[in-house]
């Protein structure tokens, strides 16, 4: 999925733009080691008891606001992971970039990034990732009377992106050279700018495209296998610990059969 100012400039934005936070307590723990690391922050979470969370929301199915509360399948995968550990959960909303790049991580205002973000070498440069959790393509929306039918077919178009992710790198690599290529924050701009014919075409996440076919006004006109896998993202020191828990209770969900129970929920027609 889903460049970089300088770090210091990237840090004070952070920190000096509010974040939306919404909490859900997480309940129980699958073993009294989980609530052991919880109580004497072994983990080294920034607040005791509590996994934080970083996403940028929204980004439907992964990550949403609905009555009042973050969800989606990024935000129901890591609430359980939190439960089997013993801890709440509190989701705070940030801007991509910010978090890709490992500057909220580094500073310690979450402790965790659940954001269907793509691993890939560069990132984890400045981050650890936990183990894939989605395998994920990248697809083309345009309007269902679009004469455009392939990437091809941009020539001489326009083409709305999301800044900073993997699809944007793959478009920027892929149109014709004389295709405008337009990036914007987040899909929550992007689609609109579709529907306004702002842009022609989107290209983006599969999944995140698939919610925004409208009953047929929208389609899909070609999909492109990129070989990207999503991860949870820590911070590259300091973090080992709790990311053996999070690989821990992953490989608990899948085992458990609730990974699937989730992964239905969002996915499967």
């Amino acid at each position: 999925m889903r460049t970089n100012a300088s770090t210091a400039v990237k840090v004070f934005a952070v920190l000096a733009t509010g974040t939306l936070a919404l909490t859900a307590c997480g309940g129980g723990s699958s073993s009294d080691g989980g609530s052991q690391a919880a109580d004497g922050n072994e983990l080294g979470l920034v607040t005791p008891g509590t996994l934080t969370v970083c996403s940028d929301i929204p980004y439907p199915p992964f990550e949403f606001e609905e009555n009042g509360e973050y969800t989606g399948y990024d935000m129901d995968l890591i609430r359980e992971i939190a439960t089997g550990m013993g801890l709440e959960t509190q989701i705070q909303d940030v801007g991509f970039d910010a978090l890709q790049s490992g500057v909220v991580l580094a500073s310690g205002q979450c402790d965790i990034g659940a954001s269907a973000m793509t691993i890939t070498e560069e990132r984890e440069e400045n981050l650890d990732f936990s183990e894939p959790y989605y395998d994920s393509l990248q697809s083309l929306l345009v309007p269902a009377d679009s004469d455009i039918k392939a990437i091809g077919d941009l020539a001489g178009k326009s083409v709305g992106v999301q800044q900073g992710t993997t699809g944007e790198a793959y478009t920027r690599e892929n149109v014709p050279a004389d295709t405008e290529v337009r990036a914007y924050p987040s899909d929550a701009e992007l689609f609109p700018a579709l529907q306004s014919g702002g842009v022609d075409a989107v290209l983006q996440d599969l999944p995140v495209n698939l919610g925004h076919l409208e009953g047929g006004k929208y389609e899909i006109v070609e999909e492109y296998p990129t070989d990207e896998s999503y991860g949870f993202a820590v911070k590259e020191e300091g973090s080992e610990a709790l990311l053996e828990a999070v690989n821990a209770e992953l490989a608990e969900l899948r085992e458990s059969g609730k990974y699937q129970e989730i992964y239905d929920k969002y996915f499967t027609q």
